[in-house]
């Protein structure tokens, strides 16, 4: 995990340093971070419940380069976060590492060649609480998703655009070779014989090729309310391609004053080859959503 942040720092300070040394500024940056906190109390609450209360650390970063035909746009999105209810341990509601950086060169006023890499993982390990909160069931590297692509991006004003990669590599990690054995996360299974035990390991990498659409909105919907919308869609051309997988996220900012703020966020996912059991038992493919409503502190720069 520190190489990957290491990595991921390097590359930024190398832009910016490149960026002070330019006579003229090709270069812009903006960036926020937030600290967004939920709680509640109970003493002697006749009604029943339980004390709780949670942290979610945000951080986003945008480094973006223009000059002549092209542009490079590099965005950068972090998160953590834990909630304690009453004595119990904490339980981790948000962890996200995602980055992407998108190459473009102009055709014309609205359309544009595009060459877009993207990464996204976790910071820590995740537990599925209803059933086992000492077994993790994924940690960082496992998964981790990596996209490279090459298409063309649509761009009419500033609130909208859609790239289309007709030609995408996708890799799916999982560095725990545990949970590639079980097939997690869409992987292959180990070999098993009728004992259950390994007879060859799982490969800890799927690879897959196939086109990817992306489609972003950021619109402000009122004074002080932001709306940005990003919904993602791949098919695999060598494994179904009639099979799409989904990752959806909407989130909704509304600024209080100059420090405080309000933010509800939302995720939903879809991918048929990631099997979810359920309360019943029953394992399948699912539909997954996330949902934050948080209060907290922001600071953009």
């Amino acid at each position: 995990m520190k190489r990957i942040y290491l990595s991921i720092a390097l590359l930024l300070s190398v832009v910016m340093v490149q960026a002070q040394s330019d006579t003229v500024k090709y270069w812009t940056f903006k960036g926020k971070t937030s600290l967004n906190v939920n709680q509640n109390y109970f003493s002697n609450w006749s009604e029943g419940g339980q004390s709780a209360y949670g942290l979610v650390g945000k951080f986003t970063m945008n480094a973006d380069y223009k000059k002549d035909k092209y542009t490079w746009t590099n965005w950068l999105d972090l998160a953590l976060g834990y909630s304690v209810i009453g004595e119990s341990n904490p339980v981790k509601t948000d962890d996200k590492i995602e980055f992407i950086t998108n190459l473009n060169r102009v055709i014309n006023e609205k359309w544009n060649y595009s060459l877009v890499g993207s990464f996204k993982s976790q910071s820590a390990k995740g537990y599925d609480y209803a059933t086992d909160s000492s077994t993790y069931i994924s940690k960082f590297m496992a998964p981790a998703y990596t996209d490279l692509g090459i298409g063309i991006q649509y761009k009419p004003n500033e609130h909208f655009l859609v790239n289309y990669s007709p030609f995408t590599g996708r890799w799916i990690i999982v560095s725990d070779q545990e949970l590639a054995d079980n097939g997690s996360f869409g992987l292959k299974p180990a070999e098993r014989d009728s004992s259950g035990n390994i007879i060859n390991h799982a490969s800890m990498v799927k690879t897959m090729f196939g086109s990817k659409l992306t489609m972003v909105v950021k619109y402000e919907i009122m004074k002080n309310v932001d709306l940005s919308s990003k919904l993602e869609l791949f098919s695999d051309y060598l494994d179904n391609p009639q099979n799409i997988d989904i990752d959806w996220q909407v989130a909704i900012g509304m600024k209080v004053n100059k420090w405080l703020n309000v933010s509800i966020d939302t995720q939903l996912r879809y991918d048929n080859d990631v099997m979810i059991t359920d309360k019943n038992g029953n394992t399948g493919p699912r539909t997954q959503f996330k949902q934050l409503l948080m209060l907290g502190l922001a600071y953009n720069f």
